[in-house]
């Protein structure tokens, strides 16, 4: 029970530390952080512009947060990398990175599962003339 406590502690001051231990620019995972943040800039922009093409509203109306979703998980991710890496109190916290990139699954599962649920295609309905309809007896009046 104790060597148990002692692993606990140890991993909720290794998650929660406000200023953990040394980071740089030139770490292969900060440099990988930084450019998924900065790939999700350029995503946002490219939502952007992919749903002014948009014909379908159904498509049109559900992807209607993804542009400033990506754009701020981006940003947001920046800042909490580089304050991590300048070694900023409490903003430089894992626990931080590891509650954006929860949130961030949160929200892509969220949004999948909205997409399978709501999508719809109106599919074209072809309309033949029936020779037959001008005998059935219509509407009275």
């Amino acid at each position: 029970m104790r060597s148990f406590l002692r692993t606990l502690n140890y991993l909720l001051s290794y998650v929660f530390h406000p200023n953990p231990g040394h980071a740089a620019y030139g770490q292969p995972a900060f440099i990988a952080l930084i450019a998924i943040c900065l790939a999700l800039v350029v995503l946002s922009l490219t939502i952007r512009s992919w749903r002014a093409g948009l014909r379908n509203p159904v498509t049109k109306r559900l992807s209607r947060s993804w542009s400033m979703t990506t754009f701020w998980f981006g940003i947001v991710g920046l800042v909490l990398t580089v304050a991590r890496i300048e070694q900023i109190q409490f903003v430089g916290m894992r626990f931080l990175l590891m509650l954006w990139g929860l949130g961030m699954l949160v929200y892509v599962l969220f949004q999948l599962r909205q997409f399978r649920a709501r999508h719809y295609k109106v599919l074209p309905s072809h309309q033949y003339d029936d020779p037959r309809n001008k005998y059935i007896p219509g509407k009275r009046k």
